[in-house]
């Protein structure tokens, strides 16, 4: 059986600990769809494409890993469409876990044939997190060792 995993969020900024997740997940799945979804609670710092495209930089070495965006569906809908055999979500701590169980409940009642699997983050990356990204750069702090290289090369394109 293939298996397929499907990682989701936002990814504004993706920083390095969705990369890290991103590469552990890889080596778990034959193919990984990583789900670049819009979440209208969330204040952007990029557009959509920016995002998609930043992802698609930054994953380019990964053969068996593709980005793809959906801006209103729900998760387990594209993950039906895409033979998705496994939700993948990253964990820093136990807040991380009562959050995603609540979306785990809805989605095992939608989708009973796929699997949720947990992956926590590494402790040196546990407090990374986009929205402290995005507050580091409202107040014009060094970000590059939180993101990888697309994400700054993302935001020189703005300055120039």
């Amino acid at each position: 059986m293939t298996k397929i995993g499907l990682f989701t969020g936002s990814f504004d900024p993706v920083t390095n600990g969705h990369m890290d997740l991103i590469e552990r997940a890889s080596g778990l799945f034959d193919h990984l769809y990583v789900g670049l979804f819009y979440n209208p609670h969330k204040t952007g710092l990029f557009t959509l494409e920016e995002r998609k495209n930043i992802l698609e930089e930054a994953l380019v070495s990964y053969q068996n890993v593709t980005v793809i965006v959906s801006t209103n569906e729900l998760v387990v809908d594209v993950a039906s469409r895409l033979g998705v055999t496994h939700l993948v979500r990253g964990l820093r701590n136990a807040t991380d876990l009562e959050y995603e169980a609540s979306f785990d409940f809805y989605n095992h009642a939608l989708a009973p044939t796929i699997e949720t699997v947990y992956l926590l983050a590494k402790p040196a990356l546990k407090f990374v997190s986009s929205s402290q990204i995005r507050e580091l750069l409202h107040f014009q702090q060094a970000i590059h060792h939180y993101v990888p290289e697309a994400v700054l090369k993302e935001l020189e394109k703005r300055e120039n």
